[in-house]
């Protein structure tokens, strides 16, 4: 069994989604998109511990192994049970990760098992790092820009591994990406997705996009907001941060130079959506509640 792709869409111009105000201005309100305040000189001070050249050089390498290993396994587990599938994802996920010298700790105020309508796992977004870790923590499937299909090894990597890749600079894709997702939920799966759009430091949560939201209530899904957060040691971290101006490169060399950088995930108590409809207040509202679950479990 092998998962199904997002159906084609006609080449045109790639403009974001913009609203003329009151006064004139044009304003940028994509609903997937959205902007940070961070930057890599204002939110990323110096490693607690640094990691020799020799370690940073074994871990990347150690890391790029992972990857080519797991391509063909990724590739031939189309026809493998959905069980046995997650086992794989998760278990490559946690090696890469390990790999890079990062740890990861999971806690649950409560078992966030699938029923028959799915589970959409919403958190913030701090690093590059967060697919990974979301895949290590649990059996899920990754929303992911379209872009990174393209990108060598990673984009065949996260088909393989059932990725939901969406365009998000086009409106007219956003319901073919709701659906999606319901789909996907609605055949039991889980989604782990990142509504803010966009990465931060991890100091603080921005504003959850809620048209991502409008699956859990057509699927009639429980959504589970998860807590992202990153340490040296003890000390909470932003290390592991893609923000502002930082390259892909430069991120994941910071991380390989970092020691005992440690990833927590916290998944908070199921949200259940009131009832099915397209309703624009149903959607902001669980928005709004798990975006506060998660900027409460920030502190």
């Amino acid at each position: 069994m092998s998962y199904p792709t997002p159906p084609a869409t006609p080449a045109r111009p790639r403009t974001p989604w913009r609203h003329v105000t009151g006064a004139g201005r044009r304003v940028e309100i994509n609903p997937w998109l959205s902007r940070a305040p961070c930057s890599v000189r204002a939110c990323l001070p110096e490693e607690v511990a640094a990691a020799g050249r020799a370690r940073r050089a074994a871990r990347l390498s150690a890391a790029l192994l992972v990857l080519l290993t797991s391509l063909p396994v990724f590739l031939v587990m189309g026809a493998a049970p959905r069980l046995w599938r997650a086992r794989i994802v998760r278990a490559a996920a946690r090696l890469l990760l390990r790999a890079l010298g990062v740890r990861v700790e999971v806690t649950a105020s409560e078992p966030p098992a699938c029923d028959a309508a799915g589970l959409l796992v919403v958190a913030n977004h701090v690093s590059l790092l967060d697919p990974v870790v979301m895949l290590a923590a649990l059996p899920c499937r990754l929303l992911a820009k379209q872009e990174v299909r393209g990108w060598p090894l990673i984009g065949t990597l996260g088909a393989a591994c059932g990725a939901l890749f969406i365009d998000r600079e086009r409106l007219s894709t956003l319901p073919v990406a709701v659906g999606l997702i319901r789909d996907a939920l609605r055949a039991g799966e889980a989604v782990a997705v990142f509504p803010e759009g966009t990465t931060s430091c991890g100091r603080e949560v921005g504003t959850f996009r809620p048209a991502v939201f409008q699956a859990a209530i057509d699927a009639g899904a429980a959504v589970c907001p998860a807590v992202l957060r990153y340490y040296e040691g003890e000390s909470r971290s932003s290390r592991g941060s893609w923000v502002g101006e930082d390259t892909l490169p430069g991120s994941l060399l910071r991380v390989a130079g970092t020691r005992r950088l440690r990833a927590e995930v916290r998944l908070t108590t199921l949200l259940r959506p009131a009832a099915p409809g397209p309703g624009p207040k149903a959607r902001a509202a669980l928005a709004h509640a798990a975006e506060e679950r998660v900027r409460a479990g920030l502190d």
